[in-house]
């Protein structure tokens, strides 16, 4: 099922050199075409990756001079796929929360339905901060009155393979989306857009500092930006978008 269309692109940002080699080995041992985006990491945890694609033709590294946030990066690697000949990328965070052995399963749900957004509903384990998985559902539900129901299942899991012509293109129409707003709003944006919803089950680690886990989640910081984010939506379906998700969910009883 391996195919020229597809690909895994990986956003990093001071993840440590030793978990974003092991997070590239494994995504590797899945899928022959991987992409890392070094989104102006600092730490130099790049270096074991760039050595290993000098013997791994498939593997290749794109480097941004400055940090401008995952989704920044995931637009910067989304656009050289495209351009590259790529049509839909799966993205995957380089902390390790993500299973690398279910790369294969979304690719093949996307490859069945190319113009689907395939989301990843995070399955948690018992090692999961309670403040996390209470905070999700405040965004689960923002997320179904933004769009009018159910259809997103988790917006904040990132493990999602995206079409990439219509997520360019709704990136491209919006400033925002480019830190850690990134994907519940772009979720929501090509949701807008008409873009088809499929939800996969996908397991979610928390791994700990011992572990080689990293978070560059800032409590206060993110948690106004998801304020902002959120407000920023319900203003423009309040103002008018309203029409445009009673026209999608219209057509999407129809199919």
């Amino acid at each position: 099922m391996n195919t020229p269309t597809h690909l895994v692109l990986i956003p990093t940002y001071n993840t440590g050199s030793a978990r974003l080699l092991a997070t590239v080995r494994e995504a590797l041992a899945q899928w022959p075409d991987v992409w890392v985006v070094v989104d102006g990491s600092t730490d130099g945890s790049e270096a074991g990756v760039v050595a290993l694609a000098q013997a791994e033709a498939r593997l290749r590294v794109l480097s941004q001079p400055r940090n401008g946030g995952k989704g920044a990066a995931v637009l910067a690697g989304a656009e050289a796929a495209l351009a590259a000949g790529f049509t839909h990328a799966l993205v995957m965070d380089a902390d390790g929360q993500h299973p690398a052995d279910r790369i294969t399963d979304f690719m093949k749900a996307s490859q069945a339905e190319p113009a689907a957004l395939v989301l990843g509903r995070p399955v948690f384990g018992p090692e999961a901060p309670l403040v996390r998985l209470k905070g999700r559902k405040l965004s689960v539900g923002l997320v179904h009155f933004e769009t009018g129901g159910e259809g997103i299942d988790d917006p904040l899991f990132g493990f999602r393979v995206y079409p990439l012509v219509a997520t360019v293109g709704v990136l491209r129409r919006t400033r925002y989306a480019r830190r850690y707003d990134f994907d519940p709003e772009v979720a929501v944006r090509l949701f807008w857009a008409g873009t088809p919803m499929r939800n996969l089950a996908a397991s979610c680690r928390y791994l700990s500092r011992a572990e080689g886990g990293v978070s560059h989640f800032h409590y206060l910081r993110d948690n106004v930006r998801m304020v902002a984010l959120h407000t920023r939506l319900i203003l423009e379906l309040l103002l008018g978008r309203w029409v445009t998700v009673r026209r999608v969910r219209r057509r999407q009883g129809a199919v």
